[in-house]
């Protein structure tokens, strides 16, 4: 075992024993062997051994491939959120140097979570991430393709370059958010944590520019000025996921549009910070008034999109996002492909 998995080892032993009920004791052996284990003792003298399996950059691609025949503790300088979920579904330990712990034994019977940083303390190199109007489009690209398909044809639906789409996809990749052959080729895409992913990475407000405004003759005048408007929009939000999985009737509308000040002259919008019922949404990428569904007579945002915005809303948003994604678990052949 090389120096640098023997200081994870150790950094989790001691994070281990911080967290250990009084009397109880963790102890290293085998430090010379390539197979590390613990041994944990109740203060009742009773003990039980877990090895140890030390990864220095741990991704979920990564996480899938640790053993499971065995009680095993992952241990790590530190534990991305999207790790510790494979390996809670995997059934696997785990513990990082910032406090991320999951322990459980049978012998001495054992159970302990807890939570350490939120986000790398110690980041070694610039991570390739999702926000941008590029990313924006490989990720609604991918969500709404049937696999499989290659980087070119992902790069033409995403209307961007295929280097930058090969580049995500390595990191997509590596994330478990996708799978892919030896070619390149997706053959799967986990769209629901793909939108999870990229609504935290790029939530909405990074996305666009808001202005609030109130329609003072409520929705159904805005709905009857957008399907005879001659300027492109787009309906997003609370809107589109109340008519596709209601989850309460929809108190604000959120529109993207290119210029918010003549759509609200011409829809007879009110600009205000109290009371409106209507957002405007300067989007950073013009493609997504382009990329729209018809839905009862309106231009709607794709599920996609629609989905990432709730999830990086207030209030219920998220759970209307919830609702939304769990009916097109269901329904894939209608907004997919």
């Amino acid at each position: 075992m090389n120096v640098l998995d023997n200081s994870i080892v150790d950094g989790a032993t001691r994070v281990v024993q911080d967290r250990l009920p009084p009397g109880w004791v963790v102890e290293r052996i085998g430090r010379s062997s390539s197979a590390p284990r613990l041994r944990i003792a109740s203060k009742e003298g009773r003990s039980g051994e877990v090895a140890v399996a030390p990864l220095a950059r741990p991704d979920p691609r990564s996480a899938r491939q640790v053993p499971t025949d065995r009680p095993l503790l992952v241990a790590s300088p530190y534990l991305s959120r999207s790790v510790r979920e494979v390996l809670e579904a995997e059934g696997a330990s785990y513990a990082d140097h910032t406090g991320n712990v999951r322990l459980v034994v049978d012998e001495p019977g054992l159970y302990i979570v807890t939570s350490g940083a939120d986000s790398n303390p110690w980041p070694e190199e610039r991570r390739f991430s999702l926000r941008g109007a590029k990313a924006g489009r490989v990720v609604c690209a991918l969500a709404r393709a049937i696999p499989p398909m290659g980087v070119r044809e992902l790069a033409a639906a995403a209307d961007t370059d295929p280097g930058y789409v090969s580049r995500l996809l390595g990191m997509l990749d590596r994330e478990a958010l996708v799978d892919r052959t030896s070619r390149g080729r997706v053959e799967r895409v986990d769209w629901r944590k793909l939108l999870i992913r990229w609504s935290e990475e790029a939530p909405i407000e990074s996305r666009t520019v808001a202005s609030t405004w109130l329609a003072p003759r409520g929705h159904k005048s805005l709905w009857d000025g957008l399907r005879g408007a001659d300027f492109r929009y787009a309906v997003t939000g609370s809107v589109v996921g109340a008519s596709v999985a209601p989850v309460a009737p929809t108190r604000l509308a959120s529109i993207y549009v290119e210029d918010p000040e003549t759509v609200a002259q011409t829809l007879g919008l009110r600009e205000t910070e109290v009371g409106a019922n209507v957002v405007l949404l300067q989007p950073e990428d013009q493609l997504v008034l382009e990329r729209v569904d018809e839905r009862d007579g309106l231009a709607c945002a794709a599920l996609p999109l629609v989905v990432a915005d709730l999830l990086s809303g207030a209030g219920r948003s998220p759970a209307e996002a919830e609702a939304l994604m769990d009916w097109m678990a269901t329904h894939e052949e209608d907004w997919r492909g």
